[in-house]
């Protein structure tokens, strides 16, 4: 059974059509990439998978459920184990590393009160263990802009893998970030799948995309144009099929 399915999927925003018949599929324990022109309409479809937006037509599942579009929204996404990590990170620069884990879900006691000591133990556990931080990464009380580019991604991503997520969405992750930067970010998403979660890595940049994914999917003007899995394309055969994508999409101008 297929983690998210989405069959048939179309959107639109006013006379636009942003999505048009998408089939997109995400397997469990497996690592997906995303690739495509600005414009393409990957970030509408995975605004769909998250519920930011909801589809005009078509069908996807969740774990095997059919999900209803008019009572899908970002809070449900969240309890059925789907969480995203967008590229501005969404994290309080001026706060310490453990209030941003914790950012809007606290632990707190039946005053109302937050478990300060518990939620910088869970923090600490979750940079070592799951994100394999050390150093100033590892110190819950650390903030949030003391941390390198990366560091600050490894924050977010672990924050969603605590949270039970059985999938986790990157969108553009390793964007406006040095080389030693996106080692890291790529080490995380490797952490996601040896922790047997899945991920969706959206990114422009095919040569960091390619290490890390399992699968790779084109997709172009609202459709998905290629489908292609590692252990049959060389990096260099995945870059000119893209190559080739484009030139299509020109020649039908």
């Amino acid at each position: 059974m297929s983690l998210v399915e989405l069959k048939n999927i179309y959107k639109s925003f006013g006379g636009v059509v942003a999505l048009r018949g998408i089939n997109f599929e995400i397997g469990s324990n497996e690592v997906v990439g995303i690739l495509g022109d600005n414009g393409a309409g990957k970030s509408t479809l995975i605004k769909i998978i998250t519920g930011l937006h909801p589809f005009d037509d078509g069908e996807m599942y969740i774990k095997g459920q059919k999900i209803d579009p008019k009572t899908y929204s970002v809070k449900m996404a969240h309890e059925m184990g789907i969480e995203t990590v967008y590229q501005e990170k969404a994290l309080a620069a001026k706060q310490a590393l453990w209030r941003n884990i914790f950012l809007g879900r606290q632990i707190t006691n039946r005053f109302g009160f937050i478990k300060v000591k518990e939620e910088k133990e869970i923090t600490n556990r979750i940079m070592r263990d799951i994100i394999g931080f050390t150093g100033i990464g590892a110190n819950p009380d650390s903030t949030i802009k003391t941390l390198s580019g990366g560091e600050q991604q490894g924050v977010a991503i672990g924050r969603a893998m605590h949270f039970d997520a059985d999938l986790v969405i990157l969108d553009e992750p390793t964007i406006a970030l040095s080389l030693q930067e996106v080692r890291k970010v790529l080490n995380f998403i490797r952490k996601i799948k040896e922790n047997g979660k899945s991920c969706v890595y959206i990114s422009h940049n095919i040569a960091n995309v390619y290490p890390v994914s399992d699968r790779f999917v084109a997709i172009d003007r609202g459709q998905v144009v290629g489908n292609y899995r590692r252990e049959d394309i060389t990096l260099e055969e995945l870059n000119d099929e893209l190559i080739r994508l484009t030139k299509v999409k020109e020649g039908n101008n």
